[in-house]
């Protein structure tokens, strides 16, 4: 299956090679992928991901995705 990935603020240095900051790239996953499965395939560490979104709707990484979601991957943000 196919799905659009967009990673925000400091997670976009692991989109993949080429891609434009802030631009959604697609990824093909196995029928029955997870958010956690996105996550793993670009290599970036669990505790860097603080909130998954597909199709607009918070989600865990144990979501089931299926073909054409969009996933949005958040880090922890600080501010003040």
């Amino acid at each position: 299956m196919k799905i659009q990935v967009k990673l925000f603020a400091t997670l976009q240095r692991y989109a993949p090679a080429g891609q434009f900051a802030g631009e959604p790239f697609e990824m093909e996953l196995p029928d029955g992928g997870t958010i956690a499965m996105v996550v793993e395939r670009l290599a970036i560490r669990s505790h860097e991901v603080k909130v998954t979104f597909v199709n607009g709707r918070a989600r865990a990484e144990v979501y089931r995705l299926k073909d054409g979601d969009e996933v949005g991957i958040f880090p922890p943000v600080g501010g003040g």
